[in-house]
């Protein structure tokens, strides 16, 4: 985790305090009046428990990460989720741990809201200021980069159109000279030691070709024995994601070059734990009664089954048998004269009256929750395709494949942005298929927990999508 210089990162963890501090003193006012004692023994102790907990939460959760290249809304989740958990563990600390808790409920979440609110408010404004401070020429990283080849001129033209990442290039250093450096071109790989010496330099960006790799022992030791910091562009950057990590396997640094926290099998067993609770939930209260109500309906409105069985590719393209409550009239064909899958459309004949209002508010996909049960299916993931519509879309977008490195879904991140149904105009499917990558490299519960949440308005208020 990278948190920046120890003095930034003191220095934002004393900022932290200070809203925690007033946070607790004002919501004790708020509750109690001005007249009370604050710095009791209590008080403090209990000040002492959020500030010790907040600092444990926000480490984990990457709080303190450097944000300087990334926008204030990586921040923001940040923020919410030490929020949330700092005030789950004051909760169950106060009515598990404490034999008296002297103040009311109204305390704890009043407090959480302050928290949040200040925290918020104050890293925006700092997040806001130091962008221009950057923008006007403060605040400022100088870095020396070395290569003047397509990677270095790249990374170049990054730093010079990006002013608020806060980067400015001393110049560059090369075997050989580039007709674009504009008088930036301050000698060879031979003369850095001088160059290190003449300059201020914060970091020295190597942007070396791999064909060049001989040089790498010599610009590393002349950089730190100068007390340089050394950052490497690895040769395969073009193919790398913002997820991309890298991990030692003995002595041999494994790039990766796009990642998932569902990597990690600890996050992929709570997140299976977390569905299977949620599902058996709806099993014990909603489904017992309106999977019989809603198979009345489908054999009152047209002669067929009830559920639609249909085979698809779920994880690590294994095929598995999807569950639907059958919305369109038995037998109906699904794929045309060309060999092409029929997607539904708007007014499908295929579709049965009952079907069309199934769809509409997504109650069609209800069965799949026996996927889950199962194991096939995960209830937030990409959702999975036909089997014919697999096939065609595997073979012209970008990337698809990745889509079957997790669960497929009951629903997904693509299907709440507006990317559901039908995709006959050009650049739906990349776009459902981009959507989807963006929710496995950036999975978290929370991030589920709003993916079902907004499912559930478009429930209610219907998705001009679903027909």
């Amino acid at each position: 985790m990278k948190t920046g210089t120890p003095i930034n990162f003191l220095l934002r963890l004393l900022i932290d305090y200070l809203v925690l501090l007033l946070a607790f003193l004002c919501t004790y006012h708020y509750i109690f009046g001005l007249k009370n004692v604050f710095f009791s023994l209590f008080n403090l102790l209990l000040l002492s428990i959020s500030i010790t907990a907040w600092t444990i939460i926000g480490m984990s959760v990457h709080l303190y990460e450097e944000f300087r290249t990334r926008s204030f809304a990586y921040e923001f989740i940040a923020i919410l989720k030490t929020t949330l958990l700092h005030t789950c563990f004051f909760t169950f600390l106060f009515f598990y741990c404490f034999k008296y808790y002297p103040y009311p409920r109204t305390f704890t979440l009043f407090h959480a809201f302050l928290i949040f609110t200040g925290i918020t408010v104050i890293k925006f404004f700092v997040k806001q200021s130091l962008l221009r401070l950057r923008s006007n020429g403060y605040n400022i990283k100088n870095v020396l980069i070395v290569g003047t080849g397509d990677t270095g001129m790249k990374f170049y033209n990054t730093i010079t159109s990006n002013d608020h990442f806060g980067y400015r290039c001393v110049g560059f250093i090369d075997e050989q000279t580039n007709p674009h450096l504009n008088g930036q071109y301050l000698g060879k790989i031979s003369d850095l030691p001088r160059i290190l010496e003449d300059y201020e330099i914060d970091d020295v960006i190597v942007a070396l070709p791999e064909t060049q790799n001989t040089e790498m022992e010599k610009i590393i030791i002349a950089s730190e024995k100068e007390a340089k910091r050394v950052r490497i562009i690895a040769d395969c950057h073009r193919f790398c994601t913002s997820t991309a990590s890298m991990n030692l396997f003995g002595t041999f640094p494994l790039l990766t070059i796009r990642t998932s926290p569902l990597d990690d099998p600890a996050k992929q067993r709570f997140k299976r734990i977390f569905e299977l609770c949620l599902t058996t939930i709806l099993f014990i209260t909603v489904f017992w009664w309106l999977f019989p109500f809603i198979g009345l309906l489908i054999k009152l409105s047209s002669p067929g089954p009830v559920l639609f069985k249909q085979e698809r590719q779920g994880l690590n393209n294994k095929k598995i048998t999807c569950y639907k409550f059958r919305s369109m009239i038995s037998n109906s064909a699904t794929i045309n004269a060309n060999g092409q899958y029929l997607q539904a459309t708007l007014n499908d004949s295929r579709v049965t009256p009952i079907g069309r209002f199934l769809r509409k508010t997504n109650l069609d996909e209800l069965p799949q929750f026996f996927n889950v049960l199962l194991g096939d299916m995960a209830l937030v993931g990409p959702r999975p395709h036909p089997i014919p519509l697999h096939q065609e879309s595997k073979n012209t977008i970008q990337n698809y494949m990745l889509r079957h490195v997790v669960k497929p879904g009951i629903t997904g991140w693509a299907q709440v942005n507006g990317y559901r149904g039908e995709t006959k105009i050009e650049g739906q499917m990349q776009k459902r298929v981009d959507f989807d990558l963006w929710y496995i490299e950036n999975y978290s519960i929370w991030l589920d927990c709003q993916i079902i949440f907004q499912t559930l308005m478009n429930m209610i208020k219907g998705d001009k999508n679903a027909y």
